[in-house]
């Protein structure tokens, strides 16, 4: 990667909380300006600990008073950290000086740049990966266009989650979760777009955020943010989305499958795990599309990518030849090992509609192959009982399902958890296979003796799962093994 200009005086900034997606990529975007990283965090896990290994980031676990004693000249607290962690009392009691994610990541990075964010309560990582690939294809022809980004993922196009360059450009997902525990703000209201993707508005994030209208509230603020000669670019599909970019004072363009909105998908088509398509602008064929992913949700996703793109200036030949060469971000779809005929998927699935969308990718991908989800419910929204009955109908898709314990249900309130049990009984009475199990161990008990050729395994976390990636594939093979 190349580097900017180096900073006056280099200093040694910590980071806890660094195993987070933003808060490794920040982490690789200040070392490449010539700062002394170090880091802390409770646990690590890939892919994130794998990048922070690449960069020669040692990971301090756990989270401990002693972590600062090389006396850092600023601390930036992740948002999972509150009162009571013991960096962040050492830091309150000795008055080092912290900051956030979003607001270093604004100060040192976006400030001067133009910003394109892409928000939306699903979709965000893999649309602000194409959108990151499309300038990057672009900029073989102009190197002006070689952007700088920020992704919550590692894109495989790239390799990384990060990227900087001396160009004007700063391509970043927007997280509509709170900034820090003195900052309970969404991040992504310190980034100022001048462009701007709202993919999907759903509720999501229980723990922060009280209903529906709360979370509309805040993309609401995130929309006001852009200047009139910005282009928000809006999925047509959601009332939500609808409500929330009414009052934008910019340009807005549609894109999704209406007849009425500017950027139109026709004459889809999945063939396997890639995707043909038309894009439509009024009564004008704008462009043929291809796609080496599957899925419905990436379509519209590489759609938005394209019509904030054009709005830019990145011609239509770089868009096309980008989407043709996409390749996907890690845990988005990701094959994880093929094992005796037995294909396990790691999705990084937070929420019922994501859950339901992959699940109907991967009914299009493997049409004829026995479908089973594997899901812990661990994101913030699925430990609570609030999308019970989404989370039922999204699960539905799966031939097999099979329930893990809720993650430190401890830390819900038992009004508020989710009851797994309730959840398979409630598949089982719809017709649907379903077990609870409640670790890793129960799980690979359960299903490998039933796994069989031709089946296809969706994991479904946010999180590391015990292991379960790894563990999965290597009883697999210790089977085929046993056979032979």
């Amino acid at each position: 990667m190349n580097e900017t200009e180096q900073p006056s005086r280099p200093k040694h900034i910590h980071l806890s909380g660094i195993c987070g997606t933003a808060m490794a990529s920040l982490a690789g975007l200040l070392q490449l300006q010539g700062h002394r990283i170090t880091g802390s965090d409770k646990a690590a896990y890939p892919p994130m600990s794998d990048q922070l290994a690449r960069m020669g980031i040692a990971v301090l676990e756990p989270y401990a008073e002693a972590n600062l004693d090389g006396k850092p000249d600023l601390v930036v607290i992740g948002n999972a950290l509150s009162r009571g962690n013991p960096e962040v009392e050492r830091v309150l009691d000795e008055r080092i000086p912290f900051t956030s994610m979003a607001a270093l990541l604004k100060e040192e990075f976006i400030s001067g740049r133009t910003s394109l964010v892409v928000a939306g309560t699903h979709g965000k990582t893999t649309t602000t990966s194409m959108l990151a690939w499309i300038y990057q294809t672009a900029a073989k022809e102009d190197a002006a266009l070689e952007p700088s980004f920020l992704i919550g993922g590692v894109a495989e196009n790239f390799g990384t989650s990060y990227q900087l360059r001396p160009t004007g450009t700063f391509i970043l997902e927007g997280d509509e979760y709170d900034t820090a525990f003195f900052d309970k703000g969404p991040k992504f209201l310190h980034y100022f777009p001048d462009g701007l993707i709202l993919t999907h508005v759903e509720f999501d994030h229980a723990d922060i955020y009280a209903d529906l209208e709360a979370v509309k509230t805040a993309f609401k603020r995130l929309v006001n943010l852009v200047p009139r000669r910005g282009l928000l670019v809006a999925y047509d599909g959601s009332e939500n989305v609808t409500e929330c970019v009414s009052k934008a004072l910019c340009r807005v363009e549609r894109y999704g499958f209406k007849s009425e909105s500017e950027w139109q998908i026709r004459n889809l088509c999945n063939e396997g795990g890639a995707s043909l398509w038309e894009i439509w602008r009024g009564d004008a064929l704008w462009g043929e599309l291809s796609m080496p992913l599957g899925g419905e949700h990436n379509v519209l996703n590489a759609t938005a990518a394209a019509a904030l793109a054009h709005g830019q200036g990145v011609s239509r030949e770089a868009i096309v030849e980008a989407l043709a060469t996409f390749k996907s971000v890690k845990r988005r779809l990701e094959v994880r090992a093929e094992v005796d005929g037995i294909t396990i998927i790691d999705d990084f699935a937070h929420h019922p509609t994501a859950i339901r969308e992959t699940l109907r990718a991967l009914r299009t991908i493997y049409p004829n192959g026995r479908l089973w989800a594997i899901l812990e419910p661990r994101s913030n929204t699925l430990r609570r009982k609030v999308l019970s009955g989404d989370l039922v109908d999204s699960l539905q898709m799966a031939d097999r399902v099979v329930l893990a314990g809720v993650y430190q249900q401890q830390r819900i309130p038992e009004p508020e958890r989710l009851h797994p049990e309730e959840v398979v009984a409630a598949l089982q009475a719809a017709g649907t296979s379903a077990v609870l199990c409640p670790d890793v161990e129960a799980i690979l008990n359960e299903v490998v003796p039933q796994l069989a050729h031709g089946d296809v395994v969706a994991i479904l976390s946010n999180g590391g799962f015990d292991g379960i990636y790894e563990k999965l594939p290597a009883r697999l093979k210790e089977r085929a093994s046993r056979k032979t």
